[in-house]
């Protein structure tokens, strides 16, 4: 969603914000824009890309070494001038950036409109701006007090940054529900709602927790709760290392993503696969372990490519540790009212670990009693925070908006965990022998599969200009068909849809003709023959035909326009190799259409408002 940074120290503060916005591109926006404190407030925003901030600003510059800057992705207002951030208090006193969704800002906008306050804007940030002027002005307290007064009239989620120009050597924040992270340097400060601005200034790093104000000044900072109470910060050091938010030589993120996960699933494997000792270590997990091991019944939460991350797991979960999953999206989970108890366990997922309505489903979890677990790829992130227990998946930093590496991170840790959850139960010794060295091989099977990627690249011409694609797999598969649809219409525009294949004779066979693209999940397993007789069926009706089955399996190849043939392994293994081919196939197609591979129209990294 929208991004945040903030300066102050001894250098110049407008190329540090201008810097730190471009790092933040990759998580959405539509208008970007600054302010700096030199004896006055000097504002730039512009509605587009940050380089057309960045010319902008070549053309009036300027200086200050304290400054905001911020990224919209708008809600309240259309993406324009006006509309972009920083928003101003009307005397110009001070400046504010925000992210998050003020929901009672109509409310507070009629009772300051009946205060003689003017707006420009339709945001909900200058709503809150203004309170925060009307706060300061009635009462004469400190812009930091007045902060705190503020926003205990406010409703809904933020992640706000204030300076002032009668204080240039003060910065203020605040956090509920967005992101915020203060990086610690020498005799200077950076802010920012995540840690790409931040990676190659500082390594030191301090979480802001909901409900926290943060003020700080060259000399250091302080953290207090909204009601005046001093807080103890806990620093962290960041693992994030700046040659992994560079493209490193590739055109685009989500490439470089998709050739790393041999490395990624290696990464998220090393320390927790002991072949020597036949088992699954998860450090993370092991305090829960008999609570885990005792649930009787599993929910995972998620939303988007974690949730269909979920539905893989449930299949794991299901069948190798024979326990009850049900698979929630987290955006219904916390609306309706489910059914809980201390014996469940809710398993979220989110790459980010900020995911709103994961988080919301969280929460909701641990009010009614049961087990947390959180699965995600950012240390020091809310759900890792707020969860009870979890496992990381060491995935490294992904910059694409479409999730690939980390869908097959997740993946991996799920099945770990099914693993760990059924040894000695529904695995014998000897099964989990075969399992592991499975598992442990599966990098090096995905180095083979990437070695499609040229062949991929020709097929995807004959794809360019199709208006509709349909997926289709069985068992372990339904979730990769559904995974691959939804990368195609992400970052290709084009409308696709995943389904089981048996369920195609329920409806969308009455969509197959020439003109419809059908990929087709068929590996052999228990139920590959009604899978050979489905791609009959869309033969039969002149449906195109791309299909991904096991090395050495020919038996399709006359069916289908193109078959791509990926190794074989285990059977609840092959998603992390099928659906190679389907991030590939869509992004080689994304490409000759010309879309924005990186940053897809509409999307954002990170939701973290609703």
């Amino acid at each position: 969603m929208c991004g945040i940074v903030g300066y102050i120290g001894p250098r110049e503060a407008t190329p540090i914000l201008l810097n730190g916005l471009q790092r933040l591109e990759y998580r959405g926006y539509d208008s970007a824009g600054i302010a700096v404190v030199n004896g006055a407030l000097h504002v730039r925003k512009k509605k587009g890309k940050v380089k057309e901030l960045a010319r902008l600003i070549a053309e009036s510059p300027v200086a200050g070494q304290l400054g905001i800057g911020h990224t919209r992705w708008a809600t309240h207002g259309a993406p324009d001038d006006v509309n972009a951030h920083p928003h101003m208090a009307g005397n110009l006193q001070f400046a504010m950036v925000h992210n998050g969704i003020i929901e009672n800002y109509a409310a507070l906008r009629e009772k300051l409109i009946r205060k003689g306050y003017q707006f420009t804007s339709q945001t909900d940030t200058e709503v809150l701006v203004k309170l925060i002027e009307d706060v300061k002005s009635t009462t004469q307290l400190s812009l930091d007090a007045a902060v705190m007064q503020a926003l205990t009239q406010v409703e809904g989620t933020y992640g706000i940054v204030l300076i002032s120009h009668e204080d240039p050597d003060l910065l203020i924040a605040a956090r509920n529900g967005s992101p915020l992270i203060l990086g610690i340097g020498q005799g200077e400060y950076f802010l920012a709602s995540d840690a790409s601005p931040l990676v190659e200034y500082t390594k030191q790093v301090v979480y802001l927790n909901d409900g926290d104000v943060l003020t700080v000044r060259r000399s250091g900072f302080e953290i207090k709760s909204l009601d005046n109470q001093l807080l103890k910060p806990e620093v962290h050091e960041l693992e994030m290392e700046l040659e992994a938010i560079e493209k490193s030589g590739y055109d685009h993120f989500m490439l470089k993503e998709i050739m790393e996960q041999p490395e990624s699933i290696r990464n998220c494997l090393r320390g927790r696969i002991r072949l020597e000792e036949n088992m699954i270590q998860l450090g993370g997990l092991s305090d829960v372990m008999d609570r885990l091991l005792a649930a009787k019944r599993i929910v995972i939460a998620a939303c988007g490519t974690s949730w269909h991350a979920g539905l893989v797991g449930e299949y794991l979960l299901e069948s190798l540790a024979g326990i009850p999953v049900e698979v929630e999206y987290a955006s219904e989970f916390r609306y309706r009212n489910p059914i809980l108890s201390k014996d469940d366990v809710v398993m979220v997922i989110s790459q980010s670990g900020e995911t709103a309505d994961t988080l919301a489903a969280v929460r909701e979890a641990k009010n009614r009693g049961a087990l947390t677990l959180g699965i995600c790829n950012a240390v020091g992130s809310t759900i890792a925070r707020e969860t009870d227990a979890g496992v990381y998946l060491h995935a490294g930093p992904e910059i694409g908006v479409a999730s690939t590496k980390a869908f097959t991170a997740q993946v991996t840790v799920l099945t770990m965990i099914a693993l760990r959850m059924g040894q000695g139960r529904t695995i014998t010794a000897a099964e989990m022998t075969t399992y592991l060295q499975e598992l442990a091989d599966i990098p090096e099977k995905v180095s083979e599969v990437l070695k499609l990627n040229n062949d991929i690249k020709a097929l995807a011409p004959m794809y360019r200009y199709a208006s509709n694609f349909l997926y289709m797999g069985r068992g372990y598969h339904f979730p990769v068909a559904l995974e691959g649809a939804l990368k195609l219409k992400e970052i290709s525009y084009i409308h696709a849809e995943g389904y089981p294949a048996a369920e195609m004779k329920h409806g969308p066979i009455a969509l197959i003709d020439e003109f419809m693209p059908v990929v087709m999940i068929a590996n052999r397993d228990a139920i590959y023959d009604k899978v050979v007789s489905n791609v009959e069926e869309i033969r039969a009706r002149k449906g195109s035909i791309v299909a991904i089955t096991d090395e050495g399996n020919h038996d399709l190849d006359r069916l289908c326009e193109k078959v791509f043939h990926v190794p074989h392994t285990v059977d609840f293994l092959m998603p992390l190799l099928t659906v190679i081919p389907l991030q590939l196939l869509s992004y080689h197609v994304a490409v000759l259409r010309g879309c924005n591979v990186d940053q897809p129209r509409n999307l954002a990294k990170s939701v973290t408002v609703e």
